[in-house]
């Protein structure tokens, strides 16, 4: 829809040919562009929508619009047609016939309703009166900015309705089949964080689809201030016949998208759960049966200490975690049940608690042989300074022997006294000074 001027002077024969070959051209441009948008699908679905909000308030304007456009293409086509027969009367018309076509085609001939237009006649001509008197080119600038109006509201609800319906109607699919996996695994609305998340986005999800289909323009962020009521400048009709003029918001959509691929992930968990429960329930089981045997191999070895280790303190041995097995009790009790939310976070803290507890029977365990430890070391050590006697030649001599017996009668006599037998071999260490440097003698704490 090209814009035409203002009228002028009185028309040349040429000139008058010229301004109907233009204008004929200009209404069969405008003609088709009003077809392609009656044909529209987005204005065919504003016709039969239950519309609300902002989407109903300029689609009354906009469709005031368009009937408005198809009357001035027949007042523009009929003004068009009076120029034409005109023209026609005389194969060279003369001053009268040019004068009168310069005013059908230039002038102020055409008659429009201005009570039809009120913010269009408002807007080009001052306060709206019944009648007006005005030019093709008036016309067409009126055609220019309804058609603005019109096709910029049946483009932003129909770029709305072509993006999000179909993909929010695929996400509440979505919803649904993460609402049966939920159930499998015992998540519900009203039992669970989870279950109540999966309610709420339902919820978001519908009531967003309903404002969809009855206001697409609330969801719509057009890239400049839509035109309102008619008065947009012709010169934003290249933009609003632009697809793109905007850009649909589905901030709304894309956030309940990404919490239902988080909630999604924690179900998975849950399912891998079940699928491992009995498994995980076994190595729990398991580490609490090794830290059972290792604190019973403390008990054994306590006792052993106790005979075989005098004048010192052995810590006690503790007992097994009375409360750990209960908790691997329950956690049997949800796990036949189906419980899979409630066990997740119990068999967690248990994997965590029998691991420790495994840790303490070994720390027991080490703590308890600790005197039989230094035994063998004093042990070993004293075999070690014997046979550095016998390389130095000093194994005969009756010192050293009278220290060797002496060490050795501790460390082997039962209850050994540690901390003299340490002494003991200390001393043996000494005996061994004027042919090696002495070195400390190990000490018992």
């Amino acid at each position: 829809m090209a814009l035409t001027g203002s009228a002028g002077p009185v028309l040349s024969r040429e000139e008058v040919d010229r301004e109907l070959v233009r204008l004929s051209a200009e209404r069969e441009a405008v003609e088709a562009a009003l077809l392609a948008l009656q044909d529209h699908p987005g204005r065919r679905l504003l016709d039969g929508a239950a519309l609300t909000g902002r989407t109903e308030e300029r689609w009354q304007v906009a469709a005031q619009g368009l009937g408005l456009l198809w009357t001035f293409f027949d007042r523009y086509s009929e003004a068009l047609a009076a120029a034409r027969a005109v023209r026609s009367r005389r194969t060279r018309p003369g001053s009268p016939e040019l004068a009168e076509l310069s005013e059908l085609l230039r002038g102020r001939a055409v008659t429009v309703s201005g009570g039809q237009l009120p913010d269009a006649a408002l807007g080009l001509a001052g306060p709206a009166r019944l009648v007006e008197q005005i030019s093709l080119a008036e016309l067409m600038d009126r055609m220019n900015t309804w058609y603005a109006t019109v096709l910029e509201v049946v483009n932003a609800a129909d770029a709305v309705w072509s993006a999000l319906p179909a993909r929010i109607d695929l996400l509440v699919a979505e919803l649904r089949r993460v609402t049966s996996l939920a159930g499998s695994v015992g998540v519900r609305a009203g039992s669970h964080p989870l279950g109540d998340d999966l309610a709420r986005l339902d919820q978001q999800l519908t009531q967003l689809r309903a404002e969809v289909l009855a206001d697409p323009l609330a969801l719509w962020r057009p890239a400049r201030v839509p035109a309102q009521r008619g008065r947009e400048s012709a010169t934003a009709v290249a933009a609003a016949q632009q697809a793109a003029a905007g850009v649909v918001d589905v901030e709304r959509f894309d956030r309940a998208a990404r919490e239902l691929d988080g909630i999604r992930v924690e179900l998975e968990q849950l399912l891998r759960l079940r699928d491992e429960a009995d498994e995980r329930l076994h190595q729990v089981a398991d580490l609490l049966r090794r830290a059972d045997a290792t604190l019973g191999e403390a008990r054994q070895a306590r006792g052993e200490v106790l005979a075989k280790i005098a004048a010192t303190e052995v810590p006690a041995v503790p007992g097994p975690a009375a409360a750990l097995r209960d908790g691997v009790h329950q956690a049997a009790e949800l796990r036949q049940g189906g419980q899979w939310h409630r066990l997740a976070p119990l068999l967690d803290a248990l994997e965590e608690q029998a691991a420790r507890e495994l840790q303490r029977a070994r720390q027991s365990l080490t703590e308890v042989t600790a005197p039989l430890a230094v035994r063998a070391e004093l042990r070993g050590r004293l075999d070690a300074y014997k046979a550095m006697a016998a390389r130095l030649g000093v194994a005969e001599d009756p010192e050293v022997m009278e220290r060797y017996e002496k060490a050795r009668w501790l460390l082997w006599s039962a209850p050994c006294d540690l901390r003299a037998a340490a002494a003991a071999v200390g001393r043996f260490q000494q005996a061994l000074r004027p042919a090696a440097p002495p070195q400390d003698a190990p000490r018992y704490e």
